[in-house]
């Protein structure tokens, strides 16, 4: 079963068990060689008189990270021939293993995730590590398992499982999965294979029992019940993606094979994958997947062979809501982290800060008590820079002004060790402008973080000409333990992010000044898919980061801003957004926004300062943002900073 790429190989042991083994480095994804070498060594295998069963596993501690995602694209650009529809669901894993005359059992190490999860549900029994990571993933590419997995779940795991797993693709771990059914029993690595050619030969023999996971119908709930689960996801769906096809196709599908059976499922299954491959939202999350593992790549930095350092202890400067943030990433992955305020009122409160992050884990059950109390020992808040001599990197996480950051930073250069990194979080301000007056030019990086730090996944690793690539090795380095998606960008005002938000937000003003409604421009933004819009947003990032970062983009890029008072109008009158309950909006104590007519005031203050005046057109468009298409338009244009006309 050789081949220049992927390969499938098989040993016949004494025992008569054969073991079939993926191999396709690093994950051994199911490429089609993969596939086509699978199908083969199986037919071979139940064709062989010398073996009376068969175990699945999967080279180097994994079993299957899923099908080749590279495919997809040589798929859609028809560079490659797609086989036919069930190819991989019928003919391979229900046709063959499934349905063989010989007991198939999958041996489960490191991670079966999508495809390879589902090979292993088309065997009669698996065997897991503990540890394995089982998963089905798909709809974050946009598409649906697609090679029998919506129908092997639910019969494994009952619906309601099923349907978490699938709609929020989070993998379970081993043991989770032996108590969901989902696997028959965990063995350590050392025992994996010798366990699971044990139980596929009790299979055998009727000592365990013979069970096909597409016919298995234990787990399902009645119809009356699996249809009241089904309609409910369906509308935690809509609520939550209302712009996605693919996760209410996925749905179908489960129903399909409730209502109709397996079968039946299969073929829905099959005939949507095909339809949803070829799909928008499929090539642009295919894109998306791609570009996110291509951040770690840096032309002229990551490929010049240097290991990043051991970043043990990191010192934050500012606890308010960004360093505290930052604060609770870092130790939350278990950093040694200092937090520096100017007094111990601040102190206090960005230390109480950090605790009320650690606690809504708690509430929420993913933290325990005593995981409590170790990780916030990790966290110490001083008021000097004393701690600051051993440590390996500062983050500045202070208000955005230049005067106040050049010296923090001339501050830094004298306490801390020549080898420690010098970030700033600022999101916005030129770094050689904020370390001109240093000699440590080297030492320089951006460390963009977005609120809230330790939600928000994107990191923005900002460079300047004099950064070292060392400091880039190594924040990228942290930027990955503490699970966020670092990005490296040039220097400039505003970096990558806020240079693209800049004419959205300034659109979005201009329209207001000129007649547009506040509230149904962050409704049309939310229905074209955006989390909220940009009025929300303003609310919570806060006016006087948005005014300081206004007033970076009005002071460097003069001839392409819209010089708006209404932000500084309102912050004025004491509105600072959500963490003072007023802003665009009024917030109660749960922190739910609601319209506030009291701003009109400050629009038509705004209106005189700037001399602009109501325009009918866009009156008109915005009082028909709910007909045809209206959000998209609204969207495209603030979007773009576009003109908006009448339709």
């Amino acid at each position: 079963m050789s081949s220049s790429t992927g390969r499938t190989t098989i040993d016949v042991g004494a025992d008569g068990v054969a073991i079939i083994t993926i191999i396709n480095p690093p994950v051994n994804s199911l490429s089609f060689d993969v596939l086509y070498s699978l199908k083969e060594t199986c037919e071979q295998a139940l064709g062989r008189d010398d073996v009376k069963a068969i175990v699945i596993t999967g080279a180097k501690g994994k079993f299957s990270g899923g099908f080749d995602i590279s495919a997809f694209g040589k798929i859609q650009n028809k560079t490659i021939q797609a086989p036919k529809p069930g190819f991989v669901s019928l003919d391979i894993l229900s046709d063959v293993v499934a349905s063989a005359k010989k007991p198939f059992v999958a041996a489960v190490d490191g991670l079966a995730l999508g495809g390879g999860l589902e090979v292993a549900m088309a065997c009669h029994a698996r065997v897991s590590t503990p540890n394995a990571q089982l998963g089905l993933p798909e709809l974050q590419l946009g598409i649906i398992p697609g090679f029998g997995g919506t129908q092997a779940l639910p019969r494994l795991v009952g619906i309601a499982k099923a349907l978490e797993m699938m709609l929020t693709s989070k993998p379970v771990k081993g043991e989770e999965a032996l108590n969901l059914g989902l696997v028959d029993a965990v063995a350590s690595p050392n025992e994996l294979l010798t366990t699971a050619r044990q139980w596929a030969l009790d299979i055998l023999v009727l000592k365990r029992p013979w069970v096909i996971s597409y016919y298995k119908t234990d787990k399902l709930e009645s119809l009356g019940e699996a249809r009241e689960i089904l309609k409910f996801a369906r509308a935690q769906t809509r609520k939550r993606a209302p712009n996605l096809m693919h996760p209410l196709v996925c749905i179908d599908v489960i129903e399909e094979g409730v209502v109709s059976g397996a079968r039946a499922g299969l073929w829905k299954e099959a005939e949507a994958f095909q339809s949803l491959l070829e799909s928008d939202t499929c090539k642009s999350l295919v894109h998306f997947f791609f570009a996110q593992r291509g951040t770690t790549k840096v032309p002229g930095v990551t490929d010049l062979g240097l290991k990043p350092r051991n970043i043990k202890k990191v010192a934050i400067l500012g606890g308010g809501l960004m360093g505290s943030g930052i604060a609770t990433a870092l130790i939350l992955s278990n950093y040694q982290v200092i937090l520096k305020e100017v007094n111990d009122k601040f102190l206090q409160a960005g230390i109480s800060r950090v605790k009320a992050n650690l606690q809504s884990r708690v509430k929420k059950g993913q933290m325990s008590l005593e995981k409590f109390e170790k990780t916030l020992s990790l966290l110490k808040g001083v008021l000097d820079y004393e701690s600051f001599r051993d440590v390996d990197m500062v983050i500045e996480a202070v208000i955005e002004n230049v005067s106040l950051k050049q010296q923090i930073f001339s501050d830094l250069e004298k306490f801390c060790p020549p080898h420690c990194i010098l970030a700033s979080n600022t999101s916005t301000i030129d770094l050689n402008l904020i370390g001109e007056k240093i000699k440590s030019q080297d030492r320089i990086i951006g460390a963009h973080f977005f609120s809230p730090a330790h939600v928000m996944p994107l990191l923005e690793i900002v460079r300047t000409q004099k950064t070292s690539p060392q400091m880039i090795v190594d924040l990228l380095d942290v930027g990955k333990k503490i699970k966020k998606t670092p990005v490296v960008v040039g220097n400039c005002t505003g970096f990558a992010v806020n240079r693209v938000f800049f004419p959205y937000t300034q659109a979005s003003l201009l329209l207001v000044e000129r007649g547009a409604d506040v509230y149904k421009i962050d409704r049309a933004i939310s229905k074209f898919g955006m989390p909220m819009g940009p009025f929300r947003l303003i609310d919570l990032v806060g006016f006087g980061v948005a005014i300081a970062t206004g007033g970076q983009f009005v002071l460097n890029f003069p001839e392409r801003t819209y010089k708006s008072m209404l932000v500084p109008l309102m912050h004025k009158d004491n509105r600072a957004g959500e963490t003072s309950r007023k802003g665009f909006y009024v917030y109660d104590d749960k922190r739910k926004a609601n319209p506030d007519p009291e701003i009109k005031k400050y629009i038509e203050k705004a209106r005189e300062i700037s001399g602009a005046t109501v325009d009918p057109k866009v009156t008109l468009i915005s009082l028909h943002e709910f007909s045809r298409d209206s959000h998209k338009r609204i969207s495209f244009c603030l979007m773009y900073g576009i003109e908006i006309t009448p339709s």
